[in-house]
This record gives structure tokens, sequence and C-alpha cells, in this order.
């Protein structure tokens, strides 16, 4: 379990960071992605090249973004991370969300493992 929680800390520092090679590091090539915002799927990616384009479309919508592990939750093949998660906006969005705008949610996300890689990853939203 501490090497699960080692590499998914990495993994958030560097999304913190805005630093998508170090993001890209403990994923496997095959990696499965989804977005869930309000029970529902927005987002579902598969492989590395289109989660890493992606992640670099979705770094120019802040100008900071935090997620702060609150609870990590142990299964035989998947960790549930707790986080509280907050950003301030780059851009103006389509959805009325205004450059400068500050975003404040409460959130979960996913890892699956396979040997030794994070092999898909579900980030769902309580905003």
């Amino acid at each position: 379990m501490k090497q699960r929680e080692q590499m998914i800390c990495h993994y958030i520092k560097a999304y913190n960071h805005f630093d998508i090679s170090a993001m890209l590091a403990d994923l496997d090539p095959s990696i499965s992605f989804q977005n869930i915002s309000d029970g529902k799927v927005d987002m579902s990616l598969e492989g590395v090249t289109a989660f890493k384009e992606q992640a670099e479309k979705a770094a120019t919508f802040f100008k900071s973004r935090q997620q702060k592990i609150t609870s990590f939750m142990h299964f035989e093949s998947y960790t549930d991370v707790e986080v509280a998660y907050s950003a301030v906006l780059a851009v103006d969005l389509p959805n009325g969300l205004r450059k400068g705008d500050a975003l404040h949610c409460a959130g979960k996300s996913v890892f699956h493992f396979g040997k030794d890689k994070i092999v898909a990853i579900e980030d769902i939203s309580y905003c």
C-alpha cells in the first residue's frame, strides 16, 4: 500500500505543479481515464497519448490548482483517494465561470493498479 500511496502522491504533486511529464511517470501506456461530474461521465480517454493531450489542454484553464489528499482507502486492486480541490481560472469557461473565479470542490479519485503502474483513474467531483 505504501508504494501505491507514493505513486498517487507523486501524481497529485505533479498535477498541482502543472508538471505533465511527472504526471505520466507512473501511468501504464494503456491508461484509462474517466471524469465524472454530477454522477455522469463527461470525459473518457484511453491511452497515455490521449491522457497527455487532455492534461496539457486542461492545464491552460487554470492560473493555479491544488488537490489536497484528505484520506486513502485501499482495496485489492484500487485505492480511493478523497481530495479537497481548489483552483483559480485562467480563462472564461462556457458554463459562465470567468477568468479569476475561484473554485472549491470536494472529490474522489479512484486509482486502479496493475503490477507496477496506474492502469485507470476515475475523477469524481462533488461541486
